[in-house]
C-alpha cells in the first residue's frame, strides 16, 4: 500500500532551490564577489592570465564547463576574503526574488528540509543562506584550500546539471527523504535534472528553452520579482516565530 502524504514526517519532505536566477537576480553571487575583489585590488593581472589560460584549454571540450568550473582567478587568494566581503555587504544592498524568500519561509514553516543547490562557490552561498535562515543547508561548489589560500582547483565536483540530481538523490538516501513529495525550484534548462528528481518541480522566471520544457511537461511556471534585503530580515523573523 502506498504511503500517503499525511503519514509522512514533514522532515522527510525537502525543498531544493537553485540560487542564481532563482533566488537571486543577476548579477550572479560569484560576479558580485569578483566585483568586490576587483574593488579591493585583490585580483591581479597574473590571476587573470592564469584564469584565461586554463579557460582556453578547456573551452573547446566543454564551453559551459570552462566558464562555470574555472576558478583559477582565485588561485593564491585568501579564503578569509569571503568573510571580508560579507562584512562589506550593507543591509538592503542585496536584492532577492521575493517569491523565493516567501517559498523558503513557507517550507520552513511546514518543517520541510530546505536546501540551496548551486554551482556557485559554497562559501558565498552560505553567507546568503544564513541571511535568510540558519536552517538552510547549502550544497554548492567547494574550492580546494591550502594553508588558508585557494589553489584555484575544485574540491570535488562542480554542482551543475546532472550533478545536482545526483546530490539530491544522495540526500534522499542519507536523510530518508521522500522525493516524490518534495519540491525543486530552478530557472534554466540545466536545472531540468534537478526538477525531474522531485514530485513537485517549480520553474522560476524561465528562459525560452526551459519554458518550452515546462509547458510540455505541465510544470508550474512562477514569475518572481526582486526586492531589497529588508525582505530577508522579515523572512528571518517570520521563520523564528514559526519555529516557536
Amino acid at each position: 500500500m502506498n504511503t500517503t502524504e499525511s503519514e509522512v514526517s514533514p522532515n522527510q519532505i525537502a525543498a531544493f532551490f537553485d540560487l542564481d536566477g532563482t533566488l537571486l537576480p543577476a548579477p550572479s553571487l560569484e560576479w558580485r564577489f569578483i566585483a568586490y575583489l576587483l574593488s579591493q585590488d585583490e585580483i591581479s593581472a597574473d590571476h587573470m592570465i592564469c584564469w584565461l589560460g586554463h579557460w582556453a584549454k578547456t573551452f573547446p571540450r566543454n564551453p559551459r564547463a570552462a566558464a562555470n568550473a574555472n576558478k583559477y582567478y582565485l588561485a593564491g587568494l585568501r579564503e578569509s576574503l569571503v568573510g571580508d566581503w560579507a562584512d562589506s555587504v550593507e543591509p538592503g544592498s542585496i536584492a532577492m526574488l521575493t517569491g523565493g524568500v516567501a517559498g523558503i519561509v513557507w517550507h520552513l514553516a511546514q518543517q520541510h528540509r530546505v536546501f540551496i543547490v548551486s554551482g556557485t562557490l559554497a562559501t558565498l552561498a552560505r553567507v546568503l543562506a544564513t541571511r535568510i535562515s540558519p536552517d538552510i543547508k547549502v550544497i554548492a561548489t567547494d574550492l580546494e584550500v591550502s594553508r588558508g589560500l585557494w589553489t584555484g582547483q575544485l574540491a570535488g565536483e562542480h554542482i551543475h546539471g546532472k550533478t545536482k540530481q545526483r546530490v539530491i538523490r544522495d540526500c534522499e538516501a542519507r536523510l530518508k527523504l521522500r522525493l516524490d513529495l518534495s519540491y525543486a525550484y530552478g530557472n534554466e534548462s540545466a536545472d531540468v535534472p534537478m526538477l525531474e528528481s522531485v514530485g513537485y518541480p517549480q520553474v522560476v522566471n524561465p528562459g525560452a528553452r526551459l519554458r518550452r520544457i515546462a509547458r510540455k511537461r505541465s510544470w508550474p511556471i512562477r514569475h518572481w520579482i526582486a526586492h531589497n534585503e529588508s525582505a530577508l530580515e522579515s523572512a528571518h523573523s517570520l521563520t523564528e516565530r514559526e519555529a516557536r
